[in-house]
């Protein structure tokens, strides 16, 4: 079964930005940062539910839009001293395109 999900050219995601895609499980937000990194996390802030998606990306992280807190892209859990994660998904980039893995 193939789990992997063609997002959208890599250009189409912002630098320091993020792309929303909504899937039957929940909207995940597709992230780019400043190394042309790819990170995909539910678009949901583990605190209050906030969305990722419309937070300040910056190295590997992203902090939310409602209230700051900080999540580390690349393991979905909240930035010490604050607690919680959010789910995290595979990404990879082939021949410039974005995939998803919903599996």
């Amino acid at each position: 079964m193939n789990d992997w999900l063609k997002v959208c050219p890599l250009e189409d995601i912002p630098r320091l930005g993020a792309k929303v895609v909504s899937t039957d499980k929940a909207d995940i937000a597709v992230f780019r940062n400043a190394e042309d990194e790819v990170f995909a996390v539910d678009d949901r802030c583990p605190h209050k539910g906030g969305q990722l998606s419309q937070g300040i990306v910056f190295d590997r992280r992203v902090s939310c839009p409602l209230h700051g807190m900080t999540v580390h892209l690349d393991s979905g859990k909240a930035q010490a001293p604050d607690e919680g994660c959010t789910h995290k998904y595979r990404v990879r980039v082939d021949k410039g395109v974005v995939f998803l893995n919903l599996g």
